[in-house]
């Protein structure tokens, strides 16, 4: 018998056969599919400290508490930050030494943003879904700063949020050649001096709404929200006698309920800044800025740039006659050098 017959006594195999080597630990295939925690809760975020999130559960019910949270691995490159309403889920009951955990973000009605300069293009969150902005301003000590102002007010209209301002201080100089920069705009201002601060009109404004508050170092944006909420204890400031430059207090944004005789808000402490880049902003929505310059603005030829030397331009024409009162030549000013930084941007290697 040649070794032909021996093959053909060889069992036949097919792939049932195979034998598979059982997977000692039993763990489950790898999978992107994340659970859809139908159990979550909805939360306020209250305020943001080394990767901790105080957020704040059952709002405005008997239950209400607030509770320390962490976030889930797959919101690693989300932003999470104050205003924003978060799903959390695990320990939400606020006693000590307990953590839940946020596994998602509600969709956000607006985002106040900001960059480190013009040039960068790397946003950076200030607070979600607050629909107002109260910058505080002083003054006197430390002096106004009305360009700082302009870009609040940019800022403020690329998120969609309503602005009001605060003028610190007039104890100490008149704001109104300041103010005068600002006519015409759809802006509600309050003035505050030492002895006598705004509070029963400022607090009216506050009602009912999330309220944003910004403003450089020094100008009495904590004492302010200290007098508005008295258990806020945001550390208070000095200005340096020799730069003139306040000193940074508040390190982090919070929120703070604010309760009122006609009703509750929500005031969110922002730290004192000194700059404000506008780097992530529409460049179209900074004319949207000045109210009346805008409304102008629609009787300018395509393409305009509003700038001094633009042709036909209709606010320039309207400046140069006088329509626009004193204060229309500064905040033209104020306008075109917001639009002539966005241009210099523009025309970069690589912009």
């Amino acid at each position: 018998m040649s070794w032909l017959d021996d093959l053909d006594d060889e069992p036949e195999y097919d792939e049932a056969d195979v034998r598979v080597r059982p997977n000692p630990k039993a763990n489950r295939p790898r999978t992107k599919r994340r659970p859809a925690h139908a159990d979550a809760q909805i939360a306020r975020v209250l305020g943001v400290d080394r990767g901790r999130y105080t957020v704040l559960v059952d709002e405005d019910l008997p239950t209400e508490r607030t509770v320390l949270a962490t976030r889930a691995r797959e919101l690693r490159k989300m932003p999470i930050v104050t205003g924003d309403h978060a799903r959390i889920v695990g320990d939400a009951s606020g006693a000590e030494g307990t953590l839940s955990r946020i596994v998602g973000i509600e969709e956000r009605t607006s985002l106040l943003r900001r960059s480190a300069d013009d040039t960068d293009q790397v946003e950076r969150v200030v607070v979600a879904n607050a629909d107002q902005i109260l910058i505080v301003v002083a003054a006197a000590d430390p002096e106004p700063r009305p360009r700082l102002v302009d870009r609040y007010l940019v800022a403020a209209l690329d998120a969609g949020i309503r602005p009001l301002l605060v003028v610190t201080k007039t104890d100490l100089a008149d704001p109104s050649e300041f103010l005068a920069h600002f006519e015409g705009l759809d802006l509600e201002v309050f003035t505050s001096g030492r002895d006598e601060m705004p509070l029963d009109s400022v607090g009216a404004a506050l009602v009912g709404h999330s309220t944003v508050f910004v403003g450089h170092s020094g100008v009495g944006k904590s004492t302010l929200v200290n007098a508005l909420v008295p258990e806020a204890r945001r550390a208070i400031g000095h200005v340096n006698v020799v730069t003139g430059r306040g000193r940074h207090t508040s390190s982090s944004t919070v929120s703070l309920r604010f309760r009122g005789d006609a009703g509750n808000g929500w005031v969110i402490d922002t730290p004192g800044v000194r700059s404000f880049g506008l780097g992530h902003v529409d460049t179209a929505n900074i004319l949207r800025a000045f109210t009346d310059l805008a409304e102008i603005g629609e009787e300018c030829p395509r393409g305009c740039t509003h700038l001094t030397d633009a042709p036909d331009c209709a606010i320039v024409e309207a400046v140069e006659a006088g329509r626009l009162g004193p204060g229309g030549a500064a905040r033209l000013d104020s306008l075109q050098r917001l639009l002539e930084t966005f241009a210099e941007k523009s025309q970069r290697p690589g912009a």
